[in-house]
């Protein structure tokens, strides 16, 4: 199946479980493989026969920088779901979220979470 990739979005947002992290707030960087069938776009050369990958990545910021959770987990369900409903062409979509300041003692790159899901899942 072909893909529309985005990969390392970055946002600001107000995730997790810790107080500090509502109130401080913390970058989270995005990385979305959209699955569909592209093969239209490529013959018409059609924006309208796409993923407007603009508006996508308006979506996820939107939800991102103004929503807020608990967990990473279910901001990458939110963003998954939002997606499914917003674009009817996409039919597979893989989201991970990498949280680079988590709040645990020690080195690291990122904590983070990766889902994928079909649609009608």
């Amino acid at each position: 199946m072909d893909k529309i990739i985005m990969k390392n979005l970055s946002f600001y947002g107000y995730h997790g479980a810790l107080p500090e992290e509502n109130k401080l707030g913390q970058k989270f960087f995005i990385d979305i493989e959209l699955c569909a069938d592209l093969k239209k776009a490529g013959q018409t050369d059609s924006v309208k026969d796409t993923i407007h990958y603009g508006e996508v990545y308006i979506l996820v910021k939107e939800i991102v920088e103004n929503k807020r959770f608990s967990l990473i987990e279910a901001l990458a369900e939110n963003i998954t779901k939002e997606i499914f409903t917003s674009f009817p062409l996409v039919q597979k979509i893989h989201t991970i979220i990498k949280k680079p300041q988590a709040p645990v003692e020690g080195i690291f790159d990122y904590m983070g979470v990766e889902i994928r899901r079909k649609r009608n899942e």
